[in-house]
């Protein structure tokens, strides 16, 4: 059988450099990736899996917020992106979202964003760097738990926005030493998972692989009509 096909969208500054990260991944994860930015073709039907991948801020007019001077917005994107979580749910094709695309997660499901989170986290500390330096803790009895374990990971930052209220059918998965939210999950199929980080960087890091091999084993699921992940924990919600 051929390797799952994978949707990943991103930036049109940055993608050119950051697809390649991605793919890199994928493929050792058993997939293969195919690009999507806006304004060109992007069809949820072709594959079996979906990726949002990170870059600029989402616009707050998806949730009722007020635009802040130091975002960096591209709406053509943002109609893409949540217009492809919205099919991909709707067609039962399992999600992965990086940064950016842990918050558009969020938001398509009717969640919003703390749009300078570091101002509202003050206790979390501010990092910008593709290094793994900030520490970030993954709760117990969650599916990104299952995948990784639950001893504090020190991953990357590069974001300024962060997750809010939840989105229906999402719950927090990792917080950061502050509180902030790091890391969201859906409750049930298809398999959901938003990280605040950036796992593409993180490619030696067993821990970081495991989200995308749980991701293309959910699109091989979904490709055999399988459940995706278990039924929900409800204690742990």
């Amino acid at each position: 059988m051929s390797r799952p096909l994978i949707g990943v969208t991103t930036s049109r500054r940055s993608g050119w450099r950051i697809f390649p990260l991605v793919q890199l991944n994928l493929l050792l994860a058993g997939g293969w990736g195919v690009r999507w930015v806006a304004g060109r073709p992007s069809d949820i039907a072709g594959v079996d899996g979906l990726i949002i991948g990170g870059g600029d801020d989402i616009s707050p007019d998806l949730y009722g917020g007020e635009l802040i001077t130091s975002a960096r917005l591209d709406p053509e994107r943002d109609a893409m992106e949540r217009r492809l979580v919205e099919e991909a749910l709707n067609r039962n094709v399992p999600v992965l979202g990086i940064c950016r695309g842990a918050q558009m997660l969020n938001v398509a499901l009717g969640g919003d964003l703390h749009q300078n989170a570091y101002g509202v986290y003050t206790a979390s500390r501010h990092y910008w760097t593709i290094l793994p330096r900030k520490r970030v803790n993954v709760l117990p009895q969650t599916r990104l738990s299952e995948l990784t374990g639950t001893e504090p990971m020190h991953v990357n930052a590069l974001h300024s926005q962060a997750v809010n209220t939840l989105g229906d059918d999402l719950r927090v998965a990792a917080r950061d030493s502050g509180g902030m939210i790091q890391a969201v999950e859906r409750l049930r199929d298809p398999f959901a998972i938003g990280v605040q980080w950036h796992p593409e960087h993180l490619f030696y890091a067993h821990r970081q692989r495991s989200i995308f091999r749980a991701l293309v084993e959910a699109a091989t699921a979904r490709r055999e009509s399988r459940t995706q992940i278990a039924a929900p924990d409800v204690a742990a919600t």
